[in-house]
């Protein structure tokens, strides 16, 4: 089972792959798919506008794939099957995002780059397209699909996925859902930003059945963001994109590295910034912010005296004031008396809210990027956890890229920094840039759309960039 479940991860890309190419010539013209949509009707409509019936194509090399490798696919004109070079490491996991390093020889292609808008521009007329010819149907829920399985829920299951591009023209029918559906499963899967198991359960049929139309105007609701977001992207910047839960670190329009983050909750959402990192703080203090004193500092304290002690927290009177007793505190008071009298630090070390660094830029909303010391979080899909900060795994590569050795900080040296509980700040020379994005839907150069939720509710308001919701007095988390 185990071996049987790693090669699927292995191959989900593979498919991805497939798919890439096969949406690429569908928006040129030079490729068609026998995929139906679950409705007769909408098949045939969909068949005769826009698949052209051609049997073979030979697509570009870009030299360039968005998930990670190089393009490398040919079709076999024989067999109606694409061949796709071997998949990358990302995907292959429950997870539908993990940190990735990239080696020099492969060229990764950025969630957003100054063709961004081009790619969703082109993108946004093929699921036209599929939306004027009747979209496609809804998959049921009603139990789990898997590998070896078969019936009519398989054939709906097959036409969906070939609609989007998912399954080339000979796999688009039948009732047996065999390697090759599992493999397109998990490539929708990982598009989609779900756990990839190349199982049809409950949240990738409802990921299915999300009307084209709905898709589209999703698209659409992006697109306006683009101009804004692409606007004076430097040769060297740090990307963070908020409802996929990932962070980009990006030179010379490659992705260098990919890291899971965890950003700001519904209720206390993450801002959408732009601007430069202006300095690393190793082993930092944490000053805790008014808002976190009051709905999270003090009711803790008043259930446990000993939360303040337990996790580092010192108390001073005001910001450069001398330090208080904890015991001559009034915590019957209210919060906000509270936080407004008195200022409450962590120091250094395991417990510290930012671990071991702390990476700063200018900003109204006093957010920054920073390590963790709650890296289980990361194992999640959905990654909406923060006050509003992004929490970065593997930020000590992250750091190391952003110093590009300046004054002989390296990985190495970083680490060590990091072990021995030090405090050392170290200004930035060199210009880095932050972008922290707000999009639910984009394009690769490969032609494929990514879908994430629309954790904010945004979509669709002309909301662009700023604090999403109310403008809080203080972020940390």
């Amino acid at each position: 089972m185990h071996r049987a479940r790693c090669s699927l991860f292995r191959e989900c890309e593979m498919l991805a792959g497939i798919a890439r190419i096969s949406l690429l010539a569908l928006m040129a013209g030079t490729f068609s798919f026998a995929g139906l949509p679950v409705e007769d009707a909408a098949a045939e409509s969909i068949e005769r506008n826009y698949y052209p019936r051609t049997r073979s194509v030979q697509p570009a090399n870009t030299g360039i794939d968005a998930s990670g490798d190089q393009a490398a696919t040919t079709f076999n004109s024989a067999t109606g099957w694409l061949r796709s070079s071997p998949p990358s490491a990302e995907g292959q996991g429950k997870l539908s995002s993990r940190t990735q390093i990239y080696s020099g020889n492969r060229s990764v292609a950025p969630m957003l780059n100054t063709r961004s808008a081009p790619a969703l521009e082109s993108a946004i007329q093929f699921y036209e397209k599929i939306a004027r010819s009747g979209g496609w149907g809804r998959i049921s829920a009603s139990r789990s699909l898997r590998q070896g399985g078969k019936g009519r829920a398989v054939v709906a299951v097959r036409r969906r996925l070939a609609i989007e591009g998912y399954l080339p023209r000979g796999a688009a029918d039948g009732e047996e859902y065999d390697k090759v559906v599992a493999q397109a499963v998990a490539g929708f899967q990982q598009n989609h930003g779900l756990p990839v198991s190349g199982r049809v359960d409950k949240k990738t049929a409802a990921a299915m059945s999300v009307p084209a139309r709905a898709r589209l105007e999703t698209m659409q609701a992006n697109l306006i963001r683009l101009p804004e977001y692409t606007k004076g992207l430097s040769s060297k910047y740090v990307l963070v994109n908020i409802p996929a839960a990932k962070l980009e670190a990006v030179q010379s329009n490659r992705v260098v590295s990919r890291h899971a983050v965890i950003v700001g909750k519904p209720e206390r959402p993450s801002p959408i910034v732009t601007s430069e990192i202006s300095e690393i703080n190793f082993n930092p203090y944490w000053h805790s912010p008014k808002s976190i004193v009051i709905k999270d500092i003090v009711p803790k304290v008043r259930k446990s005296k000993s939360i303040l002690e337990k996790m580092q927290i010192r108390i001073f009177d005001g910001y450069k004031g001398p330090e208080v007793d904890p015991r001559s505190v009034d915590w019957n008071a209210p919060a906000e008396e509270i936080a407004d009298k008195y200022h409450f630090r962590q120091e250094p070390g395991g417990e510290n809210a930012m671990a071991s660094v702390k990476i700063n830029f200018r900003n109204q909303f006093s957010v920054y990027m920073h390590d963790t010391p709650t890296k289980t979080l990361f194992q999640e899909n959905q990654r909406y956890f923060s006050s509003g900060c992004v929490r970065v795994e593997d930020v000590h590569q992250l750091t190391s890229w952003v110093l590009g050795n300046q004054d002989g900080w390296n990985l190495r040296q970083i680490k060590s920094v990091a072990r021995s509980e030090d405090r050392i700040d170290v200004a930035l020379k060199g210009k880095v840039a932050v972008h922290w994005v707000y999009l639910t839907a984009w394009a690769g150069p490969d032609g494929m759309v990514r879908f994430r939720d629309d954790i904010y509710d945004l979509d669709g308001t002309g909301f662009i960039t700023g604090q999403p919701i109310g403008s809080p007095e203080g972020r940390a988390g």
